[in-house]
């Protein structure tokens, strides 16, 4: 089967992602390849179970990259109630999945490169690029550690705590300068001024690049946990509405009297979830695109 997958998927954009990371082994050892039957078709409800989320969690993954999961071959039975998977659909919702936490739907878009109109836009390899590998922040910190170290190995330079300003400053060791200034000539100390001139202006850029890094890495901390805040408060007011609709229409009064209590909650609860699968979708994307939009 890994064979297989690695087959199917060698030329698409989220599988390059995903290539020599965790999330790789992942896609390869699910327990739903041991029963799938290639060309068959599944439901979301059936599809949802393999991957433990709710249908409706499921869909609204769905929503957002329907022509890149479905291809264009017109043989899908899927109509504008009735969403049909087969296996090469199942396989990219399953990337989708597993790449969501760390790049969200717009990241994923951006890596799918679809334009505002849902539909892919030509030359992917591109698209595949326009965001950096998640690890790439790790490496560009990693760099400038071991040049900030090797700095301060020359002993020309020390770490000083500014409690004003609440940061950490390079500043040049004073007491290097002084036993080391005698044994120079002229022409070394012309030298070395010119070289700590441009290790100063270095470590000016090195510093500034570093606190770029992590404002950058904690805005989007802050926007993920800002999308999920939504995304619940959004589940929350539809189960709210649910829950009033179902009140209201099924009459609980003289239900409750023909079925135990039992069977009622499990009509409210099937009620609430059709609900919540018939317009979560919608009103989390509207909620995520006015958070997104709002300057």
């Amino acid at each position: 089967m890994k064979e297989k997958i690695i087959e199917i998927l060698r030329n698409d954009p989220l599988y390059a992602v995903l290539r020599d990371t965790p999330l790789e082994e992942i896609l390869y050892t699910d327990s739903y390849l041991a029963d799938i039957i290639e060309k068959k078709f599944y439901s979301t409800p059936e599809v949802a179970g393999w991957f433990d989320i709710t249908d409706a969690q499921l869909r609204y993954y769905i929503k957002p990259f329907e022509h890149y999961i479905f291809d264009a071959t017109g043989d899908n039975p899927t109509t504008a109630t009735v969403i049909r998977l087969n296996f090469l659909s199942i396989l990219k919702l399953r990337m989708i999945l597993l790449l969501k936490d760390e790049y969200r739907v717009n990241g994923i878009k951006q890596l799918l490169n679809i334009g505002a109109n849902g539909y892919i836009v030509k030359n992917q390899a591109a698209a595949t690029t326009a965001l950096a590998p998640p690890d790439e922040l790790a490496h560009k910190v990693e760099v400038l550690s071991t040049v900030l170290q090797e700095m301060i190995q020359t002993g020309l330079f020390h770490l000083h705590q500014d409690n004003e300003a609440g940061t950490i400053r390079i500043a040049i060791n004073q007491d290097y300068l002084v036993q080391h200034m005698k044994l120079l000539s002229t022409e070394q100390l012309s030298e070395i001024q010119d070289r700590t001139e441009k290790i100063t202006e270095e470590s000016k850029s090195l510093q500034k690049q570093i606190t770029e890094l992590k404002e950058e890495n904690q805005k989007d901390i802050v926007v993920k946990i800002r999308e999920r805040q939504i995304e619940n408060e959004v589940v929350a007011t539809l189960r709210t509405e649910a829950l009033e609709q179902f009140t209201t229409q099924k009459k609980l009064r003289i239900f409750s009297k023909l079925f135990r209590s039992a069977q009622v909650e499990l009509e409210k609860e099937r009620f609430i979830n059709q609900y919540l699968a018939k317009n979560l979708s919608d009103r989390l994307q509207k909620a995520l695109t006015e958070y997104h939009e709002t300057p």
